[in-house]
């Protein structure tokens, strides 16, 4: 939906279970339509798209992408904003790591990319532009030293098709890259330093030479075509302060193409081991099987100790030197308490302050996929859930 300033607030598509175009369409009547028609039904309703691997081949067949748009029109959706990250099935069975494959060191993560800006260069409105926010190029564990060059390469392949779309069709769409714990990039830094290091050096040397220009006209695309998927949930389970992730950015010429908003679980660790045991105990239902639930936790002398998942951090929870977790569980941005949990909420609030006094991004998209796999106390009808959160995020900006 449009808001003040020229922002659009969507919701991510990702919620929803989907095999096939068929279903995809099925979810969007479903929700995205009512949707539309509680918050904005005399205007036209954004939506944020996420299509699998094994979707984004099916929509580009044939007149596919055609019937695809006219579906959208008829109902007055479009898309201006897509999730590229995850590729394969991302419910109703264990996603964990396998969320990061395949990752920007092969070919297909590559090649679905380029599906999904072709997708989106179909589906924007004329005069908008569009962002695909993907992976934080792999997970941190699969990646050695002999990787970068080609990590860079290939989102460099990616940009040379961006500038070719922006030259020759006048559509301008960015690449976003989501910094995630554990992932290869995993906080502001991070990707300000592989930005800097890698993009703007080899990449721009790289660019250059595809697009037979010199370096510096390449470093500029570079800058166009490649920004952030500043996630507040990732932000905040990394102990950043918004405000300087937003100027390490803003240092290294990164811009931000999308804010997700998104929260985590917090939970200050009370000093008695009873009181824990209790925490231990409430924390169990989030330990489910589907999704990587990274653990940050803070030691009494400021150290950050990261855990891969909840089940191995639960083994540590006696530590008491520790003082507080964060756990990348994504709760609804509507809720500042969760039992006996908080919510880093906190952050959210605290971008969309920075934002309203410096408008550094239109993107907004409400990304809560774990609705399935909420213990049973956090679940409501999901259509109120979405609708909620809606009117939370438009009440805070």
């Amino acid at each position: 939906m449009r808001l003040a300033g020229g922002v659009q607030l969507t919701y991510c598509t990702n919620i929803h279970p989907s095999s096939g175009m068929g279903e995809v369409r099925a979810n969007l009547e479903r929700y995205a339509v009512p949707l539309r028609e509680r918050l904005s039904p005399d205007a036209p309703f954004g939506i944020g798209l996420r299509l699998s691997g094994q979707e984004s081949a099916e929509l580009v067949e044939g007149s596919a992408l055609a019937d695809f748009k006219a579906f959208l029109d008829e109902r007055g959706l479009y898309v201006f904003t897509m999730n590229g990250f995850p590729y394969g099935p991302f419910h109703g069975q264990p996603v964990k790591a396998q969320v990061h494959a395949p990752d920007w060191r092969d070919e297909e993560r590559v090649a679905y990319t380029l599906r999904l800006a072709e997708i989106l260069a179909a589906l924007l409105p004329e005069g908008e532009e569009g962002g695909i926010s993907t992976s934080p190029l792999s997970y941190r564990e699969w990646v050695g030293e002999g990787d970068w060059e080609r990590l860079t390469g290939n989102v460099v392949r990616v940009v040379e098709a961006l500038v070719h779309l922006r030259q020759t069709r006048n559509c301008f769409i960015h690449l976003d890259i989501e910094p995630e714990p554990d992932g290869l990039l995993q906080c502001s830094d991070d990707l300000a330093r592989f930005f800097t290091e890698h993009l703007l050096e080899g990449g721009a040397r790289d660019l250059a030479a595809r697009l037979g220009v010199r370096q510096e006209q390449a470093r500029e695309h570079l800058r166009n075509h490649v920004q952030v998927c500043f996630d507040t949930c990732h932000v905040a389970v990394m102990y950043e302060d918004p405000a300087r992730a937003l100027q390490t950015y803003e240092q290294a010429g990164l811009r931000i193409g999308k804010i997700q908003i998104s929260s985590a679980l917090r939970l200050p660790l009370p000093p008695a081991p009873e009181a824990r045991l209790e925490v231990a105990q409430a924390l169990s239902p989030f330990a489910e099987g589907t999704y990587l639930h990274q653990v940050i936790a803070r030691r009494q002398d400021g150290e950050i100790v990261q855990y891969p998942d909840l089940p191995p951090a639960l083994a540590g929870l006696n530590d008491p030197a520790m003082t507080e977790w964060r756990v990348h569980f994504h709760v609804p941005v509507f809720l500042e308490r969760a039992g006996l949990f908080g919510s880093t909420q906190a952050e959210i609030v605290e971008t969309l302050a920075l934002l309203r006094g410096r408008p550094f991004t239109r993107h907004l998209e409400i990304e809560t996929y774990t609705w399935d796999v909420l213990p049973d106390e956090l679940k409501l009808p999901l259509l109120d859930s979405i609708e909620r959160e809606y009117r939370w995020v438009r009440d805070v900006l």
